[in-house]
């Protein structure tokens, strides 16, 4: 395998393989990289060793390797020495293709595995509360049964300790090894050799073999991936129906409900992460029910554990905090003064479009931020990346139109001229019947915005993506000295407009604490803290950098100006406010 050498040199993106407009770690680029998941995949196949130790503890492990050695040498006979051990590597699957292969170990297998301890009524009781289990002879084929709590306990625990306890999760990975190894069909070089002789017992060892154990077991899963692609599709239909079937008999816990059990710790890593999830997990299984089956004849507004949306200080709006109670009249402020000092001020009424143009983008924006600073639960990221977005926006289009010939602005009136046409037109495509009250005069009012002529239709619609020919706004971003304020605000609201992935991880989803669902994400029923006074005293200072900005552009007369704003304290640089205006 040859690395790919990377090609972008600078930038955030530096260090990175570039094809296009892709950028891609070395490593990822090499097209042979697979990010495994064993937890979601591979456990479920591991379960009845997961069991026994989560039962017994690490010690059970010399009774599977005493059963390895035996279930070996019962089938000694059948000359598929190598073919045996790497089908007792604890996987029920691989369990399966031996029965398959050989029919005769079925039995030798289960009575083996009587004979070491390894079947207990705890462990059989789990096993045979999976309908579709791999091998079902294992437990003697008896019939599927509905889980008691104690195997929700026990399953639970067992997961909960292979996905917290790397020690244990290398225990189980290491089957294969000790299996090929009684067997004589190991192989591997000696330095790994010399680290697996005392393992598990040599302390001072312990944690590298672990790793090694680990790398190795995911090293050979990837060989035989490689050898036969299907070689795991068995494993991956039971993993659907182990992680299907806990969906059943358990419900999805959320932190704010396992918060009165424990108190997580903030995590930095992915280490810490895990063990804040395990403590949560740990209290939080405790209180889903093992079976999640709904009366059928209950009445839905009957139910009273429903989910309920709530947001994280109670159930009211978030209120007005004392030290942003004043943006909202100061913004209205701002936007009164800003029409006052063009009205006073003489205008360019012949070529009417640019002050048309910037006076309507500022309005806009005062007007839109207004609406917002009215409720403070929009005071976040989540609720308020439109604002952040629009003022970006704004800004870029201000800055870019002040550069091009001034015609630039009565094409930007004819580009949305043009829209409000194709509106019409695919507006007027609604059958007559399924036209509601009022929906013909929506209709007029598309027709008039696009400023076309009843007789002689003249009005061109232009479908490129914006007004300037179709130039992107971070082009002209970049054409203006302001890529870096587009890449470090307009991109990420855009990212939570757009609803981006890690948006909406972030914002409206959160990771079920039930362990038995497989650390899947659920919605977040807890709506998002608002109220960031810093946030909202930003964009209020960016709605003011807006209106100078335009005073700039249109040349307003600076009497006329100072006159409007005569009520405000202005700051050194002029383009931004203090806390409050004066009195």
């Amino acid at each position: 395998m040859q690395m790919p050498q990377p090609n972008q040199h600078n930038g955030p993106m530096a260090g990175h393989v570039h094809r296009r407009r892709v950028f891609t770690p070395p490593l990822a680029a090499t097209g042979v990289l697979v990010i495994g998941d064993w937890f979601k995949d591979d456990l479920p196949d591991l379960l009845w060793p997961a069991l026994v130790l989560a039962e017994q503890g690490n010690g059970a492990i010399r009774n599977f390797v005493a059963w390895q050695k035996a279930v070996q040498d019962a089938l000694s006979e059948h000359d598929e020495t190598a073919f045996v051990a790497e089908s007792l590597d604890g996987r029920l699957t691989n369990l399966a293709r031996l029965a398959i292969k050989i029919p005769s170990a079925a039995a030798v297998v289960s009575e083996q595995a009587d004979d070491h301890g390894l079947l207990s009524a705890g462990v059989r009781g789990v096993l045979t509360s999976y309908p579709y289990m791999p091998v079902p002879w294992l437990t003697g084929d008896v019939e599927v049964h509905v889980p008691e709590q104690a195997d929700i306990e026990l399953v639970r625990r067992a997961l909960l300790e292979a996905l917290s306890d790397g020690h244990r999760e290398a225990l189980m990975k290491c089957f294969r090894t000790w299996s090929t190894v009684q067997s004589g069909t190991f192989s591997s070089d000696q330095q790994t050799i010399d680290l697996l002789k005392t393992y598990p017992d040599e302390a001072e060892s312990r944690s590298q073999a672990d790793t090694v154990i680990r790398s190795q077991w995911g090293a050979h899963k990837g060989m035989l991936t490689v050898e036969d692609p299907n070689y795991f599709d068995e494993s991956i239909r039971w993993a659907r129906v182990f992680w299907g079937a806990n969906s059943m008999t358990s419900q999805c816990v959320r932190k704010r409900e396992a918060e009165s059990e424990t108190t997580p710790t903030p995590a930095s890593d992915g280490s810490a992460w895990n063990e804040t999830h395990v403590a949560e997990s740990e209290a939080a299984v405790a209180t889903a029910p093992p079976q999640a089956s709904p009366d059928p004849d209950s009445e839905p507004d009957a139910r009273d554990d429903r989910p309920a949306v709530v947001d994280d200080v109670g159930a009211g709006a978030t209120p007005a905090p004392p030290d942003g109670a004043h943006l909202r009249q100061l913004t209205m402020d701002l936007l009164s003064s800003f029409v006052e000092a063009l009205e006073t001020a003489p205008a360019r009424l012949h070529d009417k479009e640019r002050q048309e143009v910037v006076s309507g983008l500022v309005s806009r924006a005062g007007r839109d931020l207004i609406a917002v600073l009215t409720a403070p639960d929009l005071w976040c990221m989540e609720h308020g990346a439109h604002i952040v977005r629009m003022l970006v926006e704004t800004k870029i289009y201000l800055h870019w139109m002040a550069q091009q010939d001034p015609a630039i602005y009565r094409e930007f009136q004819e580009y949305g001229a043009g829209k409000a046409k194709l509106y019409a037109r695919i507006a007027d495509e609604v059958p007559a019947e399924a036209r509601t009250p009022g929906y013909q005069e929506a209709m007029d009012e598309f027709e008039r915005l696009s400023h076309n002529d009843g007789i002689i239709d003249y009005r061109v619609v232009d479908t490129r993506d914006t007004f300037a020919q179709g130039k992107s706004i971070r082009s002209m971003a970049d054409e203006t000295g302001l890529l870096d304020f587009y890449r470090q605000a307009y991109s990420q609201a855009s990212g939570v407009a757009h609803s981006e992935w890690w948006s909406i991880e972030t914002h409206a989803m959160e990771r079920c604490l039930n362990v038995l669902h497989g650390l899947h994400l659920i919605p977040s029923l807890s709506l998002s803290l608002g109220g960031n006074v810093q946030l909202a005293t930003a964009w209020v200072n960016q709605f003011y950098s807006l209106v100078r900005t335009a005073f700039r552009i249109l040349d307003t007369e600076e009497r006329a100006v100072s006159s409007a704003f005569s009520w405000l304290e202005e700051s050194e640089t002029g383009d931004s406010l203090i806390s409050h205006p004066t009195s």
